[in-house]
């Protein structure tokens, strides 16, 4: 099972609730808890805060395909300017 750590700004979205409520949450649910090297500190999901983590990520609306296409077309404009310019043969008028 993998991990999956959060600050309480972050796990308050998850559930619906403030960062205070959430804090109080994790402290009742006994969830592990570290100071990041951002200072932030963050919990470590339980079983059923994982999954409710990937059913969000699940019900999520994302246009994938749209932003696929947005990569494919910034990586065609990047490469039309970094192509190397076509240099007149000698003699060339």
């Amino acid at each position: 099972m993998p991990q999956i750590w959060m600050t309480y700004d972050e796990l308050a979205t998850l559930s619906g609730c403030t960062p205070a409520e959430a804090r109080l949450r994790a402290l009742h649910l006994s969830l592990d808890r570290r100071k990041s090297r951002d200072g932030a500190t963050r919990v470590k999901l339980d079983l059923a805060l994982t999954a409710k983590f990937f059913a969000s990520i699940r019900e999520a609306d994302f246009d994938l395909d749209g932003a696929i296409a947005a990569l494919q077309s910034t990586h065609r404009q990047m490469a039309e300017l970094l192509a190397p310019t076509r240099f007149r043969e000698r003699g060339a008028a």
